[in-house]
């Protein structure tokens, strides 16, 4: 009998209410259905991560460690194996089997104990992030992407009645000027592979290379709007330049741009938040402030 962790259930209802909930209660019958069909045996205790429960498994027939992933299909998850495809190893997880009809993904198996967060030196784990994303975002998108162009439009769409919901003068001009950059930008979105959510737990070490990127949730868009979660992840406010300024030369981005989609990310976490009843994230402001002033 599959355990699905409670705190996944507890996500998915918050998330996706009723599919969620429907989701959690078919869990275990779908991952019975799957080991049965991919040939595999449980080999350790579930994991999950927001939306997604992960099995450790082994294939019966050749001993081979992988994992089971069973989610949710929806826009992000969509476009997780055409990624890896694309990317087939190279600086990411390896595709093994993938169910069209849900979504299910058969990955190889990382080592969880290996983290990028558990690196001491923070510099060097944003110059991780800085090789991979340089080598991930060298492929242009396939036809069929979510575009950044789109959500950028969209975003700005929903700015004005955010920003009038936002009552600190200060950080109301703040994402505003967030705002404003992304306008200045948005006719020339970009048309690379981007994994939009490349930060520090995202990336695993394995014996075949020293680090690999897992769960993308691509766009087709410019490198630039893939930057902050490295400058958000285990935050130094007096680092935010350097990380930003030794990621932009890493991967040759002109900073004008790279900084205007960074603080593309700002404006969307700040409507997420607004939209959702929150206030604004304090390490978002501080990322914006630093640079914009830097």
């Amino acid at each position: 009998m599959i355990r699905v962790p409670e705190e996944l259930a507890q996500t998915q209802e918050e998330i996706n209410g009723k599919a969620g909930r429907e989701f959690i209660a078919n869990l275990p019958r779908m991952a019975a259905a799957f080991l049965a069909r991919w040939g595999l045996r449980l080999d350790g205790p579930p994991m999950h991560g927001m939306c997604a429960l992960v099995l450790p498994v082994v294939r019966t027939a050749d001993g081979t460690p992988a994992v089971l992933k069973l989610q949710i299909l929806d826009e992000e998850s969509e476009g997780e194996p055409v990624a890896l495809r694309i990317w087939g190893g190279d600086g990411a997880v390896r595709l093994l089997e993938y169910d069209d009809e849900t979504g299910t993904m058969l990955l190889e198996r990382l080592d969880e104990s290996r983290m990028l967060t558990y690196e001491p030196d923070t510099r060097e784990a944003v110059l991780v992030i800085a090789r991979l994303l340089a080598h991930l975002t060298s492929v242009p998108a396939p036809e069929g992407m979510r575009r950044l162009g789109d959500i950028a439009a969209d975003m700005l769409a929903r700015t004005p009645p955010v920003l009038k919901r936002i009552a600190d003068p200060a950080e109301r001009h703040l994402i505003a000027d967030c705002a404003a950059a992304v306008r200045e930008v948005m006719d020339e979105p970009g048309d690379r592979l981007l994994h939009w959510d490349l930060h520090f737990d995202n990336v695993l070490a394995t014996d075949r290379a020293p680090w690999l990127a897992i769960d993308p949730k691509p766009l087709a868009g410019d490198p630039g709007f893939d930057l902050w979660p490295a400058l958000d992840n285990r935050f130094e406010p007096t680092e935010v330049l350097w990380r930003f300024d030794a990621m932009t030369e890493v991967l040759a981005l002109d900073r004008r741009r790279a900084l205007a989609w960074t603080l593309g990310r700002v404006l969307q976490n700040a409507i997420w938040a607004v939209e959702e009843g929150h206030t604004l994230h304090p390490d978002d402001l501080e990322i914006a402030h630093r640079l914009r002033t830097g």
